[in-house]
């Protein structure tokens, strides 16, 4: 009976250490199926690396305002009758904007004017009666007292007649005031009343800005301040613009830091050919203090290993994995100097997956989700489809 416990222990070993085996066999027979597969990648899958102007200098950030710009109040407390322009409608220079109420100030004008006309005549008469008085005291016929008084009469009222005409100019103001227009040619940004509002003294109506006067309005470290000079070429990219880079020059540089950021105030203004079309919008980029031509590759086509850098070289129908030395990043963009591992011309992958093999095989396809051949049950090709994870 032991005998036969014993070989009955020997074959259930051999069995199991069978299975085990198999999935080994297995596991290695589709390892090396997969390093067989070819690589299918489109154009848009490599990465061509060519040379770049590489810059370096401070980080700037802000938004793009209009150097030109109203906020145009109510001078007056009046109702608002009539708003003739919405935002984004063009104005020229004159347009009337914003019709306030003017029932009042008109009764105002009339009394002023029909005073001023009285004060006229009063005027002339004073004045009339005074030049006689003064032609019968040079001959003896009437006196002194006459005379000085009929002069004070006449001062008096010119008096009032200056008086009068102030109030008569000041009701005509008035009068204008409640006629709202734009002081500028440029753009309605914002109508902050409608018709049957109350417009109170002081009370913002509408803005109007001049869209060629537009710049950028960034803010430095004080650190790097020091690095900033007028004239001085700054790239940028604005949100809303996607990839679209915009330049510009320094063109001022405030001499006092933000008392809350210890940041400092550049303007910029923007070249005739790169200026936007829309005011508020955040912006960054970078104050070129010195560029140089060099090599770059994108952060996307990286392998980072620890404290080294690779890249997939796609050459005469392989792949390879290349070390490069890595130089600084270009803030703008975000790529990498190459200072040593690739040469102007070189493709390389643009996002390696982690299954890429050295020496693997490369095929070119039109489109890799309508060129890929009918894959088997067991294994499927490989594409660059997925980065692989950083």
């Amino acid at each position: 009976m032991l005998r036969l416990s014993l070989i009955a222990l020997a074959m259930t070993i051999a069995l199991a250490g069978c299975s085990k085996e198999a999935p080994k066999e297995a596991k290695a027979s589709a390892t090396a199926t997969i390093s067989d597969q070819p690589l299918l990648v489109t154009k848009e899958d490599l990465l061509l690396i060519h040379s770049n102007a590489l810059s370096s200098g401070p980080v700037i950030t802000g938004s793009v305002e209009p150097e030109r710009k109203a906020d145009l109040r109510a001078e007056l407390s009046s109702v608002v009758l009539q708003v003739f322009k919405e935002n984004g409608e063009t104005v020229k220079r004159g347009d009337l904007l914003v019709r306030l109420d003017d029932t009042s100030i008109k009764d105002s004008l009339h009394s002023a004017e029909e005073a001023e006309r009285a004060a006229v005549q009063t005027f002339d008469q004073a004045e009339r009666q005074f030049q006689r008085l003064k032609t019968l005291r040079a001959s003896g016929m009437t006196s002194t007292q006459q005379l000085e008084d009929a002069e004070i009469r006449r001062n008096n009222t010119q008096s009032d007649l200056v008086a009068a005409k102030a109030r008569t100019v000041q009701a005509r103001q008035q009068l204008q005031r409640t006629e709202i227009r734009a002081p500028f040619d440029g753009v309605v940004s914002e109508r902050k009343v409608s018709p049957g509002d109350t417009a109170q003294l002081g009370k913002e109506l509408v803005k109007v800005i001049d869209p060629t006067s537009l710049r950028f309005e960034g803010l430095v470290s004080a650190d790097k301040v020091n690095k900033v000079r007028i004239g001085q070429v700054v790239r940028f990219h604005i949100n809303g613009y996607g990839d679209q880079e915009f330049s510009g020059k320094v063109k001022r540089i405030d001499l006092a830091a933000n008392a809350t950021t210890r940041q400092v105030e550049v303007l910029v203004s923007f070249d005739a050919n790169t200026l936007p079309r829309v005011s508020g919008l955040y912006a960054e980029g970078m104050i070129e203090e010195t560029s140089t031509q060099s090599l770059t590759i994108a952060s996307s086509a990286l392998v980072r290993e620890g404290d080294k850098s690779f890249a997939w070289l796609a050459k005469d129908g392989h792949i390879n994995k290349v070390a490069l030395h890595i130089g600084q990043r270009d803030a703008r963009h975000g790529e990498y100097a190459i200072l040593a591992g690739l040469k102007e011309g070189d493709q390389v992958i643009r996002n390696p997956i982690s299954t890429l093999k050295e020496g693997q095989k490369l095929s070119m396809v039109a489109s890799a989700a309508s060129q890929v051949p009918q894959a088997t049950p067991e294994i499927a090709p490989q594409t660059v489809t997925n980065p692989a994870g950083k």
